[in-house]
């Protein structure tokens, strides 16, 4: 399956990096490494995580407080956000 970000989603996931990688050289590359693993499973197993509602379901990453929400679109997976779990929740719910 195709993987798309949505622009926002892109932008938090790139200030994640850019965060972890400020605070400690390299937990940044970590955090990326995590979050495309994640993805790699959602693209075999796109059914196999966490519904947060009919069409919407969130994958949480190893080691790191995120956890990818996204859609499944006919081809494609739609990422809606890479959320920190311990903040706002649902904030990422007005981008569906």
């Amino acid at each position: 399956m195709e993987i798309k970000f949505l622009e926002i989603a892109q932008i938090e996931f790139d200030d994640a990096i850019s965060y972890y990688n400020y605070e400690n050289p390299g937990l940044g590359n970590d955090l990326l490494d995590e979050v495309v693993q994640a993805i790699n499973r959602i693209s075999a197993f796109p059914n196999a995580w966490h519904p947060l509602s009919s069409r919407t379901r969130r994958c949480k990453v190893r080691r790191f407080p995120y956890g990818i929400i996204y859609q499944i679109r006919k081809d494609t997976i739609l990422v809606l956000a890479v959320a920190h779990l311990h903040r706002k929740p649902d904030y990422w719910k007005n981008r569906v």
